[in-house]
């Protein structure tokens, strides 16, 4: 029965009841009951035609159509099918009026979706993060795409997906869905010109890079940033075979879901005690994360094995070499992948392949070059540094790749910012000399009694060592305590390496030594390497050496940097892999044994009145799992009764020197 058949049954009761009332029943007034018959008429001659067949329509439509006349860009959503028939989600930002465009394509994990809606907002520049909203206002076409198997997109995800191969049992891997997704971009945006770049911050520098691997014909440049090169050697997962535990945070966020929506839990404020456990394995099976296939293949190989080698993109592009023009970005404080792009550079810096390969280094942390560059931690700049980055080199190198008719602005080799005089410098390469033939040499830098350093060599009758006891209970910290969990909302991670190492260097299990004051400047630009004599009373060790600029005592324009110990490189050596890193060894007990640990890239001015220092010791907790200072086969299987305390010496003799080789340049 329809609404108005059903008023009219309605009607006649009422009509019909011999009480008058109405309804038949009931204690409504005949004038009330007039009235709500005069409204039910007057709702039904207004009842829209769904209501009339019965069904409720409601207030939402169908279909609604977003007023996006204002805007300054368009968006489509695709689905880019693969070789093997996955397809993969890509949201596409189309400038308005667009024509003749290039396409910068980004290949994420993290949800291309969300990545291109940053704001409700009809401008790009709010959609977008600054380098890409700046380029779209440029007039390139942004496209980003979920990697396959994560968000949006179809298939299986694989953590750092090999090449196909041995690793790899499928015939598609990061390099051929690029080459896929940039033939249908090239075929299928009326708006472009036909010519691609790839570009991307950390895991998506390394998609970016992998693109350049049998590259498509339309791909004409790419830009990596902060890549994920070597995971082993001193990217994400090891530094130099020390794992980096508290990457477990992001592990599994990452892989134990399509969404990466399942929150990381604790029960602790404070890491430094939730990972307090005897092992790393024992860690991950309180949390789960024994159930994640990459966290096994992580405890599953410890060195450097070929499951390492195989997958090192530097050893995959110094092979292949590159044909296509890249702009390597690297940040000085990068807290995440400080080794990744340095060493593609060092790979590729003979032209293998032909193509130009540029560097810069910046003043940044990890992904601080798409944002704002004003300040590193406590450091100010004149000015914002990353926006300097992104207009004077980036604009320029892509313009010249990828437009027609562009300009052409000379962009140096090498371009690198100078901290301490806070300057930008072009290189014609990098770390060996400068465009205007400024040799860099290396300056030896000695560990001296009385906890000095010294570019002088120890006299002949110095000799000794100092000593310091290392227990596994009581592990020196990588910052402060409380030690928040890297992707708490109150965690400061990403600034962690601009620390004060006052707190480090006041405790007993540290050595600290230092210059006298300067009263001349001392420049280095390049990386620094450390090379010790040390012992251990156990039969494997840790060594952490770090470099650091001492400010005077009193900064009167910023009096918070009085004093101050700013990190300049600082990095950790397994000592099982002091030889081979393939092939572990105890260390014998006792025995002075040589270590040389190279420290992450400078580019640096120590300036009179400050002092340089260097600071030694065997844990980096818990950013780094505790070594237990007993060898064993696998140190993720360590059982509670091999963490032993250790009584560690470090030799400053002629005989047995110790010292830190800085890669010093005369100044400009």
């Amino acid at each position: 029965m329809n609404a108005v058949g059903g008023l009219a049954v309605w009607l006649n009761r009422a009509l019909r009841s011999r009480d008058g009332r109405c309804g038949g029943r009931g204690t409504m007034r005949p004038g009330n009951c007039l009235r709500a018959v005069t409204i039910a008429c007057l709702a039904v001659l207004h009842w829209p035609a769904a209501g009339a067949q019965g069904a409720d329509p409601g207030d939402i439509p169908d279909t609604f159509a977003v007023a996006t006349d204002a805007f300054d860009y368009s968006k489509r959503e695709v689905m880019i099918p693969m070789r093997d028939g996955v397809r993969l989600h890509t949201v596409i930002v189309i400038p308005k009026g667009a024509h003749d465009c290039p396409i910068l394509l980004d290949r994420t994990p993290y949800d291309a979706k969300k990545a291109t809606a940053r704001a409700d907002s009809g401008h790009v520049a709010a959609v977008l993060i600054p380098t890409y909203a700046e380029l779209a206002a440029a007039g390139y076409i942004v496209a980003i795409q979920d990697v396959r198997g994560k968000h949006g997109s179809e298939g299986v995800y694989v953590m750092n997906r090999p090449l196909s191969g041995p690793l790899n049992p499928t015939s598609t891997d990061h390099s051929t869905d690029a080459y896929d997704t940039i033939d249908w971009l090239a075929k299928n945006v009326a708006e472009s010109n036909g010519r691609i770049g790839t570009i991307g911050t950390s895991y998506d520098g390394f998609t970016a890079l992998m693109s350049l691997v049998n590259p498509h014909p339309a791909l004409k440049a790419v830009v990596p940033i902060n890549p994920m090169v070597d995971g082993w050697r001193g990217d994400d997962w090891f530094h130099n075979g020390a794992f980096r535990e508290q990457m477990a945070d992001y592990i599994y966020r990452q892989t134990a879901s399509k969404s990466s929506q399942l929150p990381w839990w604790s029960n602790r404020y404070d890491d430094y005690e939730n990972f307090m456990h005897s092992s790393a394995e024992r860690f991950g099976a309180t949390q789960g994360l024994d159930q994640l296939p990459f966290w096994r293949r992580l405890i599953d190989h410890p060195a450097y094995d070929e499951f390492w080698k195989a997958q090192a993109v530097d050893r995959i592009l110094a092979e292949r070499g590159v044909s296509v023009a890249t702009l390597l970005v690297h940040s000085l404080w990068d807290q995440e992948d400080i080794y990744g792009a340095p060493a593609v550079y060092r790979a590729l810096r003979d032209g293998a392949g032909g193509a130009p390969v540029h560097l810069v280094l910046g003043p940044w942390y990890h992904t601080q070059s798409n944002g704002n560059g004003a300040a590193l931690g406590p450091i100010r700049f004149d000015g914002d540094t990353s926006y300097w980055f992104r207009r004077n080199v980036l604009l320029p190198f892509l313009d010249a790749q990828l437009k027609t008719n562009a300009p052409r602005r000379e962009i140096a080799p090498v371009t690198a910012f100078e901290t301490g005089t806070n300057e930008w410098r072009r290189y014609d390469r990098w770390p060996i000399s400068c465009s205007k033939g400024c040799g860099a040499g290396s300056r030896a830098l000695y560990l001296r009694a009385g906890f000095r350093l010294s570019f002088d060599p120890p006299a002949a009758a110095e000799t000794g060592f100092d000593e310091y006891v290392s227990d596994p209970a009581k592990p020196v910290t990588y910052r402060i305590p409380p030690i928040r969990p890297l992707r708490a909302a109150d965690s400061t991670w990403r600034e962690w390496l601009l620390d004060d190492q006052r707190f480090a260097s006041s405790r007993p299990d540290v050595l600290a030594y230092s210059t006298d004051t300067l009263t001349e400047p001392v420049r280095i630009s390049g990386q620094p390497v450390a090379h010790l004599v040390a012992s251990t009373s156990g039969t494997d060790s840790d060594w952490v050496v770090k470099l650091i600029d001492v400010y005077p005592d009193e900064v009167p324009t910023q009096p918070e940097l009085g004093g101050y110990q700013l990190a300049l490189s600082m990095d950790i050596l397994r000592g099982r892999y002091r030889d081979d890193p393939s092939h572990p060894m105890p260390v014998s007990s006792g025995k002075a044994t040589p270590y040389l640990l190279t420290l992450p890239n400078v580019n640096h001015v120590f300036l009179p009145g400050h002092r340089i220092m260097i600071q030694i010791q065997s844990s980096w907790f818990p950013l780094y799992d505790r070594n237990p200072q007993t060898y064993v086969g696998n140190i993720f299987r360590a059982a509670p009764s091999d963490y032993v305390k250790a009584t560690q010496r470090v030799y400053r003799s002629l005989r047995q020197p110790s010292f830190v080789e800085l890669p010093v340049a005369p100044m400009p």
